[in-house]
């Protein structure tokens, strides 16, 4: 039997029960070995669920299970580095959701002790490992579009409903910006392979949770190219990105999400007086990161986008919320470590 990488899962998150798990699940490389929660019951019906070997009671319990190779942590950011910091010192590899911390130091601070106890981090966004997106990046460098004049991305959803929700939390990490803002914040660093100078943000925050329940920003990054982006937890749902070019554009409709066979086509090329709709196959994102994560670990291959990458990406949420709530333009601190 092919030896595959043994996961364990720091919590029963919706997004690890609707997504992650199965996605693993429906990997080549992978399985679930075990599963936490602080309530046992919790870890033990999820386990019976997805059939996953163990469950435990604690996270510190998994942990120390030799057992599992690797950990997915998907618990409320603040919570991020604390148990970043404890999978490393147990040697545990680490995908951990995004965003990767509450800010770029947090995220310095877990990108180091994963190297110092040599093992793998990652940011999870798993919209990066669908092959749209690199065929994007083929369409932009044959030169179809033209040159990028602009990029803008949208990521809505609407539940005010549910104040109750981590989401709404400020000192857990919640509001818009870092919840679903930095989907297109990323996909424009990808798009570019460059880094943004500045963020000039405008937010709509709540005066009882103290967050931003939506923004609207624009990040400027080098030879005049700019992203313009909104979010929001309380807006008509959208879920889109378009990459402007001088000859032409790219329309992604459902650019960050999951997808179905019945969804709108997963690339609308523009060009010229020309359009063509390109449907590349439905895939399994979380599938896609998991195997890829497992070529790391197992054989050594680079990962797509580093742990480093996680830093840079904080550094420009910092730079968005202090833009959002000081109603100034911030300049992007340029260190790259």
């Amino acid at each position: 039997m092919e030896k595959k990488l043994r996961w364990g899962i720091l919590g029963t998150a919706s997004i690890a029960q609707t997504a992650f798990i199965p996605g693993v699940q429906s990997s080549q490389k992978c399985m679930v070995q075990a599963i936490a929660s602080r309530h046992p019951d919790k870890a033990a019906q999820a386990a019976e669920k997805f059939d996953i070997p163990a469950s435990y009671g604690s996270y510190e319990e998994l942990l120390q299970d030799p057992k599992v190779d690797a950990v997915y942590i998907p618990l409320p950011n603040h919570l991020h580095k604390g148990w970043t910091l404890k999978a490393a010192q147990a040697g545990k590899h680490v995908l951990c959701e995004k965003p990767a911390a509450l800010d770029a130091r947090e995220a310095k601070d877990m990108v180091e002790a994963c190297r110092k106890a040599g093992v793998i981090f990652a940011e999870a966004f798993m919209y990066r490992y669908h092959p749209k997106h690199r065929r994007v990046h083929e369409i932009v460098e044959s030169g179809e579009i033209g040159t990028i004049r602009a990029i803008h991305g949208s990521f809505t959803y609407n539940n005010i409903k549910d104040t109750t929700n981590v989401r709404y939390q400020k000192h857990m990490g919640g509001g818009s910006i870092y919840d679903v803002g930095c989907y297109p914040i990323t996909a424009a660093r990808m798009i570019l392979g460059k880094e943004p100078v500045a963020a000039s943000v405008h937010a709509l925050f709540s005066p009882e949770h103290e967050i931003d329940l939506m923004a609207t920003g624009l990040l400027e990054f080098p030879n005049d190219v700019a992203l313009s982006f909104d979010c929001g937890m309380s807006a008509s749902p959208r879920c889109k990105l378009e990459v402007l070019g001088s000859e032409g554009r790219i329309e992604l409709p459902l650019a960050f999400g999951w997808e179905h066979d019945d969804e709108p086509p997963q690339l609308i090329v523009f060009a010229g007086d020309t359009q063509r709709e390109e449907r590349l196959g439905v895939f399994n994102s979380f599938s896609l990161e998991a195997d890829a994560f497992a070529d790391a670990v197992m054989d050594d291959e680079m990962l797509p986008f580093g742990p480093e990458d996680a830093i840079y990406n904080m550094r420009i949420i910092d730079a968005c919320i202090e833009a959002a709530r000081k109603k100034t333009r911030v300049v992007i601190e340029q260190e790259q470590s």
